[in-house]
This record gives structure tokens, sequence and C-alpha cells, in this order.
């Protein structure tokens, strides 16, 4: 818990990572089966089953919304908290680049808060020498705005990112039109 006060460290940033409507028909499908489990029983049993557990999960669903929020003074996305000044570089991602992030390039010690259901992920260095985590993957709707308010850019500006679009336009492999 914090000894500062709301109103001595804005908000720079805050997102919510709300499931997708695709994402809500695994709820609907699982109380369907456990209703359709319980009605060779009891049909009413089984309608009764169903309802609540489709009641349960999308409590479980809205009850367990991460969230990001960036301050003057602190960086918290999900659980996690760091103190902005053990923050190094901070670079966004989209599309293909982000995929890799999240699979071939991911640290396995990285503390890591990623949504499928979202494109988009910001990856945060840690500079503190006593933590042993490199750096924080955070999946977000919006890591322009979240890179933006950490003073990181996206990876298209990046001297790699650069580099990488310079290679694809030279690759022989790429279609011509």
């Amino acid at each position: 818990m914090s000894n500062t006060s709301p109103a001595a460290s804005s908000v720079l940033y805050s997102e919510k990572l709300w499931p997708s409507a695709s994402t809500w028909i695994w709820p609907i499908i699982i109380a369907l089966t456990a209703g359709i489990a319980v009605a060779p029983i009891s049909a009413p049993l089984g309608w009764g089953i169903g309802a609540a557990m489709l009641v349960a999960l999308v409590v479980i669903f809205l009850v367990r919304v991460p969230s990001i929020e960036v301050t003057d003074s602190t960086v918290t996305v999900g659980r996690a908290s760091i103190e902005r000044q053990f923050v190094g570089e901070v670079v966004g991602y989209r599309g293909e680049e982000a995929f890799k992030q999240r699979g071939q390039k991911l640290h396995g010690l990285a503390y890591m808060l990623l949504r499928g259901w979202l494109d988009g992920v910001v990856k945060m260095e840690v500079t503190d020498e006593r933590d042993t985590t490199p750096y924080w993957l955070t999946s977000t709707r919006r890591p322009e705005e979240l890179a933006a308010s950490l003073g990181g850019v996206m990876y298209e500006f990046t001297e790699e990112g650069k580099a990488e679009a310079e290679a694809g336009e030279d690759s022989p492999l790429t279609p011509e039109d």
C-alpha cells in the first residue's frame, strides 16, 4: 500500500483489459456442457446447474479483469507494481512483432500479463539491480498510448524496427507488384 495520496500522483494512463465479445462464448459453452451433463438425471436440475455455472463464470470473468495504470511515481500492471524510477526502455508492439514478443522472443523470467484477445503488447525494461525480472510484457488495446505515457516508442520507430522494415523491403522473397 502506498503512502502517497491520490492527488500527489496523477494518473497518466489507465486501462481495463475487458474480455472481447468472442471470449464470452467460453462461459456459455461450459455452462451448457454442465447443464447437459446433469440433464439426464433431472432436466430442471440441469437447467439450474447450467444457469448457476453461467452466472458464476460471468462473475469470475468480471471480477478478474486486470487493469494497467501509470502514475507519476508507479506503474501497475494487474496485481504487480513497480516504481517509475526502475522502468527503463519501453517499446510498444503490434502485429507480427507483438506475436514474436509473446512467443519466440519471450524471456522466461519476464513478468507477463497477456490476454489472447488483444493484439498489442508493451515491453517495459526493469532496471532495478535487485530484481531478476528483465522486463514486463503486458497486453493492451492501446500500445501507442501506454508506451508514450512511459516515455517509450512503438517498435517501428526504433532502430531495430527501421532496420527490419528496410530489410523487408530489400528482401528477394517479397512479391513484386
